[in-house]
């Protein structure tokens, strides 16, 4: 195949031009130099001689009168097989205005951390130690108290832990929230708490405890990771492998520094984050996201699970 020359054999040797209504039926505006080059690299790997001429109304594509229809019906063939290729990009969802609900849930937490510190007597009860009764104590979890799974996430060892989930995962929650909505993405992120806790227990010694909302906060990263990859997965231009590897970069940078950081609750929660990301792009995909009141059920169902929880460890207590 020659490239962008002046057709001298083209003098000699009577070639046929292959117009864009030869292949198509419905040319498009888009049959300009980008299309010819591509059909003639499609004649090419075909074994079909061509020749790109370069003339004062663009590039015009050549082929022997005696090939001419095996060069048609290869291109028509061609464009059957790469119709709608790439396809469009998903269109862009409405964001939820939560801002404002997500913004109290995360003051919330930390006003609950400020309780803790304080010595309060419940009727009834003497003043818990909040930690001592809500931490992700391996031993005792697999022992039947699973309300540590959800009443941990609740927990942190001391400002700087809070301050550090506060800052860097209300980020993340912010933006899940604003995606998916309010309710779903707290029914989410307590799923994934709740689950990473879980196997984290499995494997950890009996004796290992752990406290803290990063077990979610890196849910939520999972979650986000797993939306970007089933929306993008037929654009290859939005290259939708960069989110995931991107959860993972921030899981090995954020997850595993520090003395006190438990990185298979990190790992744990991201990888339930991601499998339950997936699962809610796909239905969302189908069904659309969740309404108002759908949203407004989820959100008190995740509030009456963290305080049922809170509820099945001071009376046991």
């Amino acid at each position: 195949m020659d490239s962008d020359q002046p057709l001298n054999a083209a003098a000699e040797t009577p070639w046929r031009e292959i117009l864009p209504q030869d292949v198509s039926r419905q040319p498009s505006a888009a049959d300009s130099s980008p299309r010819i080059r591509l059909w003639a690299l499609a004649l090419d790997s075909r074994s079909l001689p061509c020749q790109i001429d370069a003339s004062q109304h663009g590039l015009r594509l050549l082929v022997p009168p005696e090939r001419y229809e095996a060069a048609v019906r290869e291109l028509r063939r061609f464009e059957e097989l790469n119709r709608n290729w790439p396809p469009p990009p998903p269109q862009a969802r409405p964001l939820f205005d939560n801002t404002l609900a997500t913004l109290s849930v995360l003051i919330l937490l930390a006003t609950f951390h400020n309780l803790t510190h304080m010595d309060i007597s419940l009727p009834g009860l003497s003043s818990p130690d909040w930690v001592d009764i809500g931490n992700a104590q391996a031993g005792k979890i697999l022992d039947g108290q699973w309300w540590r799974l959800v009443t941990a996430l609740t927990l942190h060892a001391d400002w700087a832990h809070l301050s550090s989930n506060l800052a860097i995962g209300g980020i993340f929650v912010f933006f899940l929230c604003r995606e998916i909505g309010s309710g779903l993405s707290w029914g989410l992120l307590l799923s994934a708490g709740a689950l990473g806790n879980l196997v984290n227990a499995c494997v950890q010694p009996p004796s290992h405890g752990s406290v803290g909302a990063s077990t979610a906060v890196f849910g939520a990263v999972g979650i986000l990771a797993a939306i970007s990859l089933v929306r993008y997965r037929h654009n290859l231009r939005t290259r939708w492998t960069l989110p995931v590897a991107g959860a993972l970069a921030l899981l090995a940078l954020l997850g595993t520094e520090g003395k006190n950081t438990d990185l298979g609750a990190h790992l744990f929660g991201f990888v339930y984050g991601f499998f339950l990301g997936l699962i809610t792009e796909y239905l969302i995909g189908r069904r659309g996201c969740p309404g108002p009141v759908l949203n407004a059920v989820l959100a008190l169902m995740s509030a009456a699970t963290v305080a049922g929880a809170w509820w099945l460890a001071i009376i046991h207590q």
